[in-house]
């Protein structure tokens, strides 16, 4: 396939132009463009906050969250390098032993962006002394089930809930490693609030914490989202 010369304002990630628009952020022309920057935290339809730090890149030298910095002209990005991946790969670790992730059981194997992104940074293990919090399953709702065991503290569903579903089911509490999920009832549990299957926040987890209930493994390990090609394989090409 022949280079397309990209026409308006170009910054260069890992030394290839990338075309942007006005007020895109770095991730987002990039990921735009087919070119993968390793996340978890940020989804195209809200906006960043830049809590993972996974995406951070070096600009002009200096190092960034890609997801919050914006793009500008002729800017020099670095993202593919040993030493950002050798980061990432220990934010990972972090995240696998703050939270109790135990792929071959989960039913978002195959399905998940925090274990396919482990994969992508050649994350062979946890590396770090695992805490195996306590942390309860909420199995209250009729069609929702909520381990909160899994949570990697992205907000996703905290603003898939606020900003789309109207309905604020969810927030962060608590501070640095104490923070966790709450569900916004006066129980605690979901059954005490509208969540509905149909909700965006109900399908918007990256990991295993929200899922459908009487739907597991409805899709074979084999033939999930990841198992065929990599995450970063599907940011450069169609990932229907």
């Amino acid at each position: 396939m022949t280079d397309v010369i990209p026409s308006g304002p170009t910054f260069f990630l890992d030394g290839k132009e990338v075309p942007f628009q006005a007020s895109e952020t770095i991730l987002q022309a990039a990921t735009r463009a087919h070119r993968y920057i390793p996340h978890l935290c940020w989804h195209p339809d809200f906006p960043a906050h830049g809590s993972c730090r996974l995406c951070s890149v070096k600009v002009n030298g200096q190092t960034a969250a890609a997801c919050t910095v914006r793009a500008a002209p002729d800017l020099v990005i670095e993202s593919d390098t040993e030493e950002l991946n050798g980061q990432r790969k220990r934010l990972l670790q972090m995240l696998f032993i703050e939270g109790n992730h135990f792929c071959p059981s989960c039913e978002k194997s195959g399905n998940c962006l925090l274990q396919a992104t482990a994969y992508q940074m050649g994350m062979l293990g946890p590396h770090f002394e695992e805490f195996y919090p306590d942390r309860p399953v909420d199995a209250s709702h009729p069609d929702i089930l909520l381990d909160f065991n899994r949570c990697i503290l992205c907000e996703l569903c905290v603003k898939a809930s606020r900003n789309v579903d109207g309905k604020n089911v969810f927030a962060i509490g608590g501070h640095g490693i104490a923070s966790h999920l709450l569900v916004n009832s006066e129980s605690g549990k979901l059954a005490d609030t509208s969540m509905a299957l149909a909700d965006r926040a109900a399908n918007i987890c990256p990991v295993g914490v929200i899922l459908p209930k009487r739907r597991g493994f409805a899709i074979p390990i084999g033939q999930r989202r990841f198992d065929d090609k990599s995450v970063a394989e599907q940011a450069q090409g169609d990932t229907s």
